[in-house]
């Protein structure tokens, strides 16, 4: 069950693979997450000592959080994934010019999970592209939507 979409990195990159990963989370963080209070609009993932690292994704705090814990509503979070995966993500990253995108704040077995995508930047004409592509889809469905009736 999705939570949040990060719909800028379909349009501004071609997302060619995609990973799951654990995401460590305060629990007042938790609590604002189902309360629907997180964004990922201007998040970016990087690499540091071997992991890798969410930047930028918002999370408001509950009115009602804890007296004792002033939180951080942008604080960098610390991504679980496996060591391979993290090395090959690291390793396309480096070689290859990737990007690695925060897609998808999503729910798995009771946790919340992020998947992140290896991403290739869009130039202007292949934004274009897409929109058309989009918008011939949306018209196809549509005639075909008529013409059942």
């Amino acid at each position: 069950m999705s939570i949040i979409q990060n719909k800028k990195a379909f349009h501004e990159y071609f997302i060619e693979d995609k990973y799951e990963a654990g995401i460590m989370l305060e629990g007042w963080e938790v609590k604002a997450i189902r309360a629907g209070r997180a964004q990922l609009k201007e998040a970016y993932v990087t690499a540091k000592d071997g992991a890798l690292y969410l930047f930028g994704s918002h999370i408001s705090p509950l009115l009602n959080a804890s007296t004792h814990i002033h939180p951080d509503p942008v604080r960098t979070r610390k991504l679980l994934l496996h060591a391979a995966e993290i090395e090959k993500i690291i390793n396309k990253v480096q070689r290859a010019g990737y990007t690695v995108m925060p897609i998808d704040l999503h729910y798995k077995g009771g946790r919340v999970k992020l998947t992140i995508g290896l991403a290739k930047g869009k130039k202007l004409h292949d934004k274009r592209a897409t929109e058309k592509e989009k918008d011939s889809k949306r018209e196809a469905a549509q005639a075909m939507k008529k013409e059942r009736r």
